[in-house]
């Protein structure tokens, strides 16, 4: 695989309505792929696993609201693999139709996670807040219904697709938001040499044996090998089913294969998700210059 984003052709899947921030993503990530929008995450994973789309961008974690738990319950079922991570900045427009001002607004429509990011603007104006399944979608409406007194909260995008007025920008109460996308492709990809750091995503299960979880890590403090992100999901009955780990490093690096050999004597299950380049988001690559 080549990791030059920017020539990939064919169709990428995710979740929302056009002018989605997902859909952003994808766009600022991939710009010569067609985005396919998906009403849920399972459609957008469906869609690949059925070879409809040649890639799925999925949302994982926003710096204000934390992680996306329906993803990461998500998969563990799918046989996909994990391609290419992507930063997007989230700057929250105000909506409305052609010619609304802001002493015309009574109601806001957005997403669940959109609306309590933008709490000061909504007081400030005095708005009454529904929640949509997401920030594009709730913008067509908007454009749909033709009513001054109705705005939305949604990307700049979705003012330009929708026809709307962009009556406030970077409205978020917190600057710096940000979401984290995953990319994943039907097919385990290489990472290209000298493309700088590497991340790999994989999932396992501790043994039922005293201090499993300690010693099955052990293997990588002892392999210098350093980990970005554990996580953990219970099963039904609330005990510790799985773990999903992101760690600097390469399957194919020595360190890190030395490292899964000693987490397999502590837990079962191993199921690598791939390894792909870190977003230069990170600060972990080094400028050539």
């Amino acid at each position: 695989m080549t990791q030059d984003y920017a020539t990939r052709t064919g169709k990428i899947a995710f979740q929302g309505t056009f002018g989605a921030f997902s859909d952003m993503s994808c766009r600022s990530m991939f710009p010569q792929m067609e985005t396919f929008p998906c009403t849920t995450f399972e459609d957008a994973f469906l869609a690949l696993e059925n070879g409809t789309v040649d890639l799925a961008m999925i949302a994982v974690d926003n710096s204000l609201a934390g992680r996306v738990a329906d993803v990461h319950h998500l998969l563990p079922q799918k046989k996909m693999f994990i391609v290419g991570e992507h930063f997007q900045p989230v700057s929250m427009c105000l909506l409305a139709v052609k010619g609304a001002q802001l002493s015309d607004l009574k109601d806001v429509h957005s997403h669940t996670h959109a609306l309590p990011q933008c709490r000061k603007v909504i007081k400030e104006l005095g708005l009454i807040p529904h929640v949509h399944a997401d920030t594009a979608g709730a913008a067509a409406d908007v454009a749909q219904w033709k009513d001054k007194s109705q705005c939305a909260i949604a990307s700049k995008l979705a003012a330009e697709i929708y026809d709307l007025d962009v009556l406030r920008e970077g409205i978020q109460d917190i600057p710096n938001n940000t979401t984290r996308f995953l990319v994943f492709s039907r097919d385990m990809e290489r990472p290209v040499k000298d493309s700088g750091a590497i991340l790999t995503s994989f999932f396992f299960e501790v043994r039922n044996i005293p201090a499993a979880l300690y010693k099955a890590l052990g293997g990588f403090a002892t392999n210098g090998v350093q980990m970005t992100k554990l996580e953990s999901y219970i099963d039904p009955q609330f005990n510790v089913a799985r773990f999903y780990a992101e760690v600097l490093g390469s399957i194919d690096d020595r360190s890190l294969g030395l490292a899964f050999e000693e987490l397999n004597f502590f837990a079962k299950d191993l199921q690598v998700m791939g390894s792909y380049p870190a977003h230069k988001f990170r600060g972990l690559h080094k400028d050539p210059s």
